[in-house]
């Protein structure tokens, strides 16, 4: 493998200690980037923790502040003096690394902060996409204008921008200015299955879902569709996850006279969402948006029958049918169609499993991280030829 001597910094909107989509894929690929030539550092923001520059497991990783302005008058004085020490912070992490490249990883207070740094250096921008525009429960873009704004400048202003799926690069040609022939796919990865993965699972047959509980997750749409089916009493539904949503699952469930039979398990360590997905007769996807679908992976990572929704990135590089079973979540009848069938077909389920099993080498993070040093080194490269 190649000395790593080049500097890239992953400017993250979020890093351990918390956990997430986001977090995972920069925590695998800043590590496996040195093998590709790429010494990298993450960049994070500062949640309040203070936590300064530290080493996590031979990760450098920077926690810097990142306020933004608001509109009362004693916010304002605060983020006078709070942003130019963010800034002196920022412009301090720059000059300790000298990063030859800045790669925005999901934009957020971290992309405003980044893409001014950029400016300022000079140092070539990759703005990395997750789907943040179009599902976070929260409709940050949707409320903020200054993110907006701030994406809208930095897509125009980047050296490359990547997403994992064509769904998040078209609304970021729709929404934020990306020209219609720009834009990369690097796709997201998957971790080897942990070891010991095991769960407390239920006695009998059950379909399995699992993510944050949240409104675009569909969970909802799930529990319906379920009621609906009117499936073999002996099979349960057991959801995964936590999130603002709990209560109101539950009560749902509730409501269609399932408490026994929908089981909310809460957070989940990676095993157990192994172990879970190994014995399902099924792992269901049934999100309103789904930008890529991390847990379409790990499903097929467990050799797992996927129903996964058609409303997003996965269309992309699923074939339904054939290792997965795609679906609409908003068409009910459709999906209480696709429930019935995925639970009655015992070989399809087998055939779904092996397939989507036979690809998961696909998604191997140092091939991840290759596509961003290969994305990284032409980058530098034209930047080179262009002052030579």
């Amino acid at each position: 493998m190649p000395r790593a001597t080049r500097r890239v910094a992953l400017i993250s909107s979020s890093f351990a200690p918390y956990v997430g989509g986001v977090e995972t894929h920069v925590d695998r690929v800043v590590r496996a980037l040195p093998g590709f030539g790429w010494n990298a550092e993450v960049w994070t923001v500062d949640r309040g923790e203070h936590l300064g520059t530290v080493e996590r497991d031979g990760v450098r990783v920077r926690y810097l502040p990142a306020p933004l302005p608001a509109r009362s008058f004693g916010a304002v004085t605060r983020y006078i003096r709070d942003g130019a020490r963010a800034r002196q912070a920022w412009a301090d992490a720059y000059t300790a690394f000298r990063p030859e490249v800045l790669n925005i990883q999901c934009f957020g207070p971290n992309g405003l902060y980044g893409a001014a740094l950029a400016r300022r250096s000079g140092a070539p921008l990759v703005i990395t996409s997750h789907g943040e525009t179009l599902a976070d429960d929260m409709g940050a873009f949707q409320r903020s204008r200054q993110l907006r704004g701030g994406l809208r400048g930095a897509v125009a202003a980047a050296a490359a921008v990547t997403a994992p799926s064509e769904y998040v690069l078209d609304d970021l040609r729709r929404e934020y200015g990306l020209d219609p022939s720009a834009g990369r796919i690097i796709r997201n990865g998957v971790d080897p299955a942990p070891p010991g993965a095991v769960a407390a699972a239920p006695t009998g047959p059950y379909l399995f879902s699992v993510g944050r509980l949240g409104r675009m997750k569909g969970f909802d749409l799930l529990i319906d569709a379920f009621a609906d089916a009117a499936l073999d009493p002996a099979i349960t539904l057991v959801i995964g996850g936590d999130g603002p949503e709990r209560d109101a699952l539950s009560a749902l469930a509730a409501s269609r006279g399932l408490s026994a039979r929908i089981i909310l398990m809460g957070r989940l360590e990676p095993r157990e969402v192994a172990g879970l997905m190994a014995g399902a007769l099924a792992v269901v996807v049934p999100s309103r948006a789904e930008s890529f679908g991390i847990v379409a992976l790990e499903a097929w990572r467990a050799h797992a029958a996927l129903v996964m929704t058609n409303r997003g990135g996965a269309v992309e590089f699923m074939h339904d049918g054939r290792d997965a079973l795609l679906f609409d979540p908003l068409d009910h009848a459709a999906f209480v169609q696709t429930l019935r069938r995925i639970v009655a077909d015992r070989a399809l389920r087998g055939d779904l499993g092996r397939a989507g099993g036979a690809r998961i080498g696909e998604f191997a993070w140092p091939a991840v991280a290759r596509d961003y040093a290969n994305l990284f080194d032409s980058i530098v490269g034209d930047a080179a030829r262009a002052d030579g």
